[in-house]
């Protein structure tokens, strides 16, 4: 019997031998997951010029419909604090109609989540180059700022839990964390001011029973080992080439799961069919294993980076080409150390 979409899902990220690929392809009409989330504005409408979200924060973007981005810091000066207004993350509001999105579930991998999780929060409210600089020179109240933060993320995730308990398998979120060359702030650094606050966020996670699924863009391999140490299950890379294909699986295949597609910028938008294939095997072959530990997570807006459906087709051809190819040649399976105790 074949397994259901939510065992599929969970034996790939516990490395635990799925009898497939797990596939999060919604454009096509194929995913192995479900999300449901409360009511977090976010973006926003993407067709309007401008938005808010529950932060204050503002969302410009041009008169093409897209993401947009924050243009509108409501913490841009330090004084404005006098007078600012925190969202509660208990308010009822952020909680009505979200049993409805259940609907479609059954079977499948339930995922909750929120956006803009920590540093891409505090640089949304205070600005990107004031949080880099303040990091050094304001310490005690970007670490105010960061708290805050994280005190509102932890009512979230509590009033999620209680009001659907044991109905949510993963928690996932972003903060883009590199450029092409490295991190934005040195790993040290790093470690020292974001790896307990996020290490209290997944340990919370753990403990209501979830995954915990993060993205991130950019050259983050220097903050990967670090992440792993404090529980992190899962990581959705969108850029691999960046990243390194052959570099990350040496040192991370087995360790954590990835969530991951041909990358966005270098191959899907220019790259042929073969080369296309080649790199869809290439990512099952260095960061997949015999016993799972990959997901093939599609890059949603095609339009957004140049890409297709037909380019999309190819991919997804290539990829259960390759995990068929793959289980054929299997013989053998990988239950790494972090879950061989169960």
């Amino acid at each position: 019997m074949a397994m259901s979409s939510y065992e599929v899902v969970r034996r790939a990220i516990e490395f635990d031998c799925p009898d497939r690929l797990p596939l999060r392809f919604a454009s096509m009409g194929i995913n192995d997951t479900h999300g449901v989330k409360w009511n977090q504005i976010g973006v926003g409408d993407v067709t309007q010029r401008e938005t808010l979200d529950e932060w204050g924060c503002t969302w410009v973007r041009s008169e093409v419909a897209n993401m947009g981005q924050v243009k509108g810091h409501p913490l841009l000066d330090w004084n404005a604090l006098a007078h600012y207004r925190w969202p509660d993350g208990n308010a009822p509001a952020f909680y009505e109609g979200m049993e409805e999105r259940f609907a479609g579930s059954e079977g499948k991998y339930v995922i909750t989540g929120i956006f803009m999780l920590l540093f891409e929060r505090m640089h949304a409210l205070h600005g990107f180059e004031n949080t880099l600089i303040d990091l050094r020179l304001q310490r005690r109240e970007m670490e105010k700022l960061a708290d805050r933060i994280v005190e509102f993320n932890l009512a979230i995730m509590e009033n999620t839990a209680q009001r659907f308990p044991g109905q949510i398998h993963g928690f996932n979120f972003s903060d883009d964390w590199g450029t092409e060359l490295a991190t934005f702030i040195s790993p040290a650094f790093w470690n020292d001011f974001f790896k307990p606050r996020y290490k209290r966020i997944f340990a919370v996670a753990h403990s209501y029973g979830w995954h915990v699924w993060m993205h991130s863009c950019g050259k983050i391999n220097a903050i990967i080992e670090p992440l792993i140490e404090i529980g992190l299950d899962l990581l959705n890379l969108q850029q691999p080439r960046v990243l390194g294909i052959e570099e990350v699986g040496r040192q991370f295949r087995g360790r954590i799961a990835f969530d991951s597609v041909c990358d966005i910028q270098h191959t899907l938008p220019f790259k042929d069919a073969d080369e296309i294939r080649e790199e869809a095997r290439l990512l099952l072959t260095h960061w997949g294993t015999p016993a799972g530990g990959f997901i093939l997570g599609d890059y949603g807006d095609g339009t957004a980076i140049g890409v297709g459906m037909d380019k999309k087709q190819i991919m997804l051809e290539a990829f259960l080409a390759a995990d068929a190819e793959m289980r054929s040649q299997s013989v053998t399976t990988l239950t790494p150390l972090r879950y061989a105790s169960g």
